[in-house]
């Protein structure tokens, strides 16, 4: 069974055009009283692969549906280059959609599923078979052309379904959560493969997940949507490393929120240091300080404040969960050579490294799902 991609070869011109600039123009869309786009302004350049990222019920896969004109938004636009495609049938948008489900005709082989938008538009059979083995050699599928769906699995059969929206030499690629019913290992190869051809043939492509790691490390940016609304939209690191909403830094990657207080000079006191604060700060003195738990430093120290509760190896780094003395319980990943005087029950001082740190607004119970939780509850 084939497991990886040919080494990727630049396409000729004739392979495929370049690809387009997608507009989201005020969108909204509700399904009765729940609103699942409400004013979405987005924008996917030229080339560009542009991750969806939220939790379920955000309105991402709304947003793509109606690029793909699956859905038909109550207001707003969706533009390609320029031009205002919202009353565009969904067969004549030039974009290619792969499913969560692949979608796949179980009645066809794979090579008759790759070219059945082919054969709608009455492309001569000659030319369908070649495109076909084109783009079966081009996800690696060389030798699948007879298979049914039944007969591969479902990496192969997300791989037919990729060949097929390629088919017809879209400008947009749309993908819908197409890595989600795959386990772990086969997942991951995809999302490599799946980057490794969207940049050898520079489409541009939206991509819908729930999975923060997928987004993270496939896209070029991530668009975090919240209740229909754009939280932020930036490259993964700037994502990671400088959240713009309390939302942004409690949903992507782990944080911990902890108590402080902004001094009279612009910084933040909080577990024993006075650190410089990054961004805007709230007006009033009490906040909470959001920290990654890589940057909580952390030493083993019988006459240290804070606890620790539980460890777990995850190879490289060992996660520690410690209670601090504010009454907060928090997460920081430690180098497992470093662990072992970190076993639950040591006493340890832990405090944010010396770096500029974001700080929000207090709010009445610190640390829900945003990575801390109150001492006692479970993180």
């Amino acid at each position: 069974m084939s497991t990886t991609l040919p080494a990727v070869r630049k396409p000729s011109p004739a392979a495929s055009p370049e690809g387009a600039r997608v507009e989201f123009r005020s969108l909204r869309r509700a399904f009765g009283s729940t609103v699942a786009l409400d004013g979405l302004d987005l924008t996917a350049e030229p080339g560009e692969l542009l991750a969806l990222l939220g939790p379920s019920g955000c309105g991402k896969t709304t947003a793509l549906r109606v690029v793909a004109g699956f859905e038909t938004a109550d207001s707003g636009e969706v533009l390609v280059d320029g031009r205002d495609i919202t009353g565009v049938p969904a067969h004549r948008r030039d974009a290619g959609m792969v499913f969560q489900s692949y979608s796949l005709f179980p009645n066809l082989s794979a090579r008759d599923n790759v070219a059945f938008g082919l054969r709608v538009r009455k492309v001569p059979a000659a030319r369908r078979r070649e495109r076909a083995a084109e783009l079966l050699d081009l996800v690696g599928l060389p030798e699948h052309g007879d298979r049914y769906p039944h007969q591969m699995s479902g990496g192969q059969q997300q791989r037919v379904a990729l060949a097929r929206a390629l088919a017809l030499r879209p400008r947009v690629l749309l993908l819908d959560e197409p890595l989600s019913a795959l386990d772990a290992k086969v997942r991951a190869t995809l999302r490599e493969e799946i980057r490794r051809l969207q940049l050898s043939l520079g489409l541009t492509t939206v991509f819908v997940t729930h999975d923060q790691e997928e987004a993270l490390s496939m896209a070029d940016r991530v668009a975090v949507l919240n209740a229909g609304r754009l939280e932020q939209c930036a490259a993964p690191a700037e994502l990671y490393e400088r959240p713009a909403t309390a939302f942004v830094a409690g949903f992507v990657g782990t944080m911990n929120r902890l108590p402080g207080r902004l001094t009279p000079t612009g910084r933040v006191e909080v577990a024993g240091r006075t650190l410089p604060v990054d961004g805007p700060t709230p007006h009033t003195p009490d906040v909470e300080v959001l920290v990654r738990p890589e940057n909580l430093t952390v030493a083993a120290d019988p006459d240290g404040a804070a606890t620790v509760v539980s460890a777990s190896f995850l190879g490289a780094v060992t996660r520690l969960h410690l209670d601090l003395p504010c009454g907060t319980r928090v997460k920081a990943d430690v180098p497992t050579r470093e662990a072992g005087a970190l076993a639950p029950g040591a006493r340890a001082t832990a405090a944010p490294a010396d770096r500029p740190v974001l700080v929000v607004e207090r709010v009445a119970a610190p640390g829900r799902a945003d990575g801390a939780a109150p001492v006692g509850t479970a993180a």
